[in-house]
């Protein structure tokens, strides 16, 4: 019973299949169309966990869903019986609230995909996770006003599914961001015992079992930015960055919260991965001095107008963080937000903390990218800002888990 499987779809730098893992499920493979995301996910789950059964009939390599429908459909097919879950979902750029929200953006069309490949496996549970605007009405679509999720539940009850939507803030769950995610459950309705009340029960499990699950790794409900990176400071001992000659990181301080013990397990270098500070202008450093200091009592908000016209800001968000609260959503835009004491932007590992990705969990490809490379590329900043948070996932994958056991099992098994 405790031999559960999954397919990964969009998997990004491999946040949910990492969460997944942690929670004692066996990846089959993953799909994700952009090498330097894939790189993460392979160096880190396939090379160092062995956490995917790899099928012969598929290259270990990025791939694009339509590709994998158009070329490998009858191997699908030929998963039908043996998968367990189908987690992840299309990349939410278009519906997002935190961007200009493109009802045109081609990546919509990914849902249809991903309807296609759910009807090909027909696996026994999916977990689909998107952005909070996915559930709102876009007003010129074909449906005229239906929001996308409506969508998807539609058409996966009509696929043989019992389905159910719902928004979730990972801050409620350990997570030290504000980060609300719209999380839609599915189980096959031929699978035993299954039913709308199984399905629902998906969401109460869920927030009952967070208190023991964090007490179990000690840690706390509510985790705030300073929980999270203050063991990353610049007041630590400076050192060349690993993997970037001509940049400057910093030694690991003291761990100062249960948090950092936690995300630092397992990790003997003396220096984060990932912790590479940018090249500020002397005049940047003095305007975010500035901005940290008329912001005091103002935090984990965008800057006012009055700061905006004093700086001839014309950049869209500049967020100074809180070190008391969690942060608000970090985006793919590392410039978006300001460190909370120190006059600079987070470091991708600060990102990473934020999302709750474990030290050792290491990224690869480039740190950032600009222009019009920002709708190909995905560096690892972008990696992160996509990426569902671990901490989340595992506790997830071991609610989905439930769904397919026996209620008189489940003490036993789990």
């Amino acid at each position: 019973m405790n031999n559960f499987n999954y397919i990964d779809l969009f998997c990004g730098c491999g946040g949910l299949s990492l969460g997944l893992h942690f929670s004692q499920w066996k990846g089959v493979f993953a799909i994700e169309k952009n090498a330097d995301a894939f790189k993460t996910l392979e160096y880190n789950l396939l090379k160092k966990k062995n956490h995917f059964e790899w099928p012969d009939w598929l290259p270990v390599k990025e791939h694009d869903i339509n590709e994998i429908i158009e070329n490998y459909s009858e191997n699908l097919k030929g998963l039908r019986g043996t998968i367990n879950l189908i987690a992840g979902g299309p990349p939410c750029q278009g519906f997002s609230m935190a961007g200009r929200r493109n009802e045109s953006d081609e990546r919509n069309t990914l849902i249809n995909s991903y309807i296609k490949f759910v009807d090909l496996v027909q696996p026994d549970l999916i977990f689909f996770e998107n952005v909070r605007g996915f559930t709102m009405e876009f007003k010129k679509n074909k449906e005229k006003g239906i929001a996308y999720s409506k969508i998807v539940l539609d058409s996966l009850k009509e696929l043989g599914y019992y389905v159910r939507g719902q928004l979730v803030n990972f801050a409620e769950f350990g997570v030290p961001q504000k980060r609300t995610r719209f999380i839609l459950v599915g189980v096959k309705k031929d699978v035993k015992n299954s039913s709308q009340d199984l399905v629902d029960s998906f969401f109460n499990e869920l927030e009952s079992n967070k208190f023991s699950f964090l007490k179990s790794k000690k840690l706390n409900l509510l985790n705030s930015v300073e929980d999270a990176i203050s063991d990353l400071s610049q007041k630590n001992e400076f050192v060349e960055c690993p993997d970037s000659p001509g940049f400057k990181s910093v030694k690991y301080g003291l761990p100062k919260s249960n948090y950092q013990k936690y995300i630092r397990k397992n990790v003997k270098d003396s220096i984060p991965n990932s912790h590479r500070f940018a090249k500020h202008q002397e005049s940047t450093i003095l305007k975010f001095k500035n901005i940290l200091e008329l912001t005091t009592n103002r935090r984990n908000y965008d800057i006012s107008n009055e700061i905006r016209l004093r700086y001839n800001i014309k950049k869209h968000t500049i967020i100074p963080l809180s070190k008391e609260d969690r942060s608000p959503t970090i985006t793919t835009l590392p410039d978006d937000y300001i460190h909370y004491s120190e006059p600079r932007i987070l470091t991708v590992r600060e990102y990473a903390r934020l999302q709750s990705f474990p030290d050792w969990y290491a990224f690869q490809g480039k740190y950032t990218t600009g222009g019009k490379l920002r709708i190909k590329d995905v560096p690892r900043y972008s990696q992160i800002g996509n990426a569902i948070p671990p901490l989340f996932a595992e506790q997830a994958g071991i609610s989905l888990k439930k769904l397919l056991i026996p209620n008189e099992q489940r003490e036993i098994t789990l």
